[in-house]
């Protein structure tokens, strides 16, 4: 089962990048999360083991100190079937599209959004955009959080189904047994 990264743990995965350093045609990146990596986000995530994992990213420059994130996330994750109990293996592959914004501006947005949510029926509103925390942009944690997010907390085999045991309700187990119990030996007196 996984559970949510709460910003508490140290992050498993890292690849900051400092957004002063962003040509203005933006960067490309590819990650691969090393073995201690993917063994301390199984860890996280309360996963069997994560046995890949990559991204790729493009983080593009926008106006008003913001810049667009977007790439795809590539992981496969070992789990246990929650019918068989069997180890099997899953395919992840999440896409990712996450505007950032400084972190003044991204509050503020943020609390824009929020007060517009007290209509009775809220138009579709975007997300605020993420902040960047110190001047950085942490890659590997966007990765590891849309990984945790594509995580199938109910994994099943392939074909594992899972069938209730019915058995036949015997007549004389109910609630009332005991007391039809008594009434039957009263009349037998």
């Amino acid at each position: 089962m996984s559970r949510p990264h709460t910003g508490t743990e140290p992050d498993p995965w890292r690849a900051p990048v400092i957004v002063a350093q962003i040509p203005d045609t933006g960067l490309y990146r590819e990650l691969e999360a090393s073995a201690a990596e993917r063994q301390a986000m199984a860890e996280l995530a309360g996963l069997r083991e994560i046995l890949s994992a990559k991204a790729s990213f493009d983080v593009v420059p926008k106006s008003g100190g913001r810049y667009q994130v977007t790439g795809h996330v590539r992981a496969r994750i070992g789990q246990t079937c929650v019918v068989t109990l069997d180890p099997i293996e899953n395919e992840i592959e999440e896409e990712v599209d996450l505007m950032f914004a400084p972190e003044a501006e991204a509050r503020r947005l943020a609390d824009l959004i929020e007060e517009g949510q007290d209509d009775e029926e809220p138009p579709e509103v975007a997300d605020p955009p993420e902040a960047i925390v110190g001047g950085i942009i942490d890659l590997g944690r966007l990765a590891t959080d849309a990984l945790f997010l594509a995580i199938d907390p109910y994994p099943r085999k392939p074909g594992a189904v899972f069938e209730a045991e019915v058995t036949a309700p015997d007549p004389e187990d109910h609630p009332f047994a005991a007391l039809k119990a008594l009434q039957d030996e009263k009349k037998g007196r």
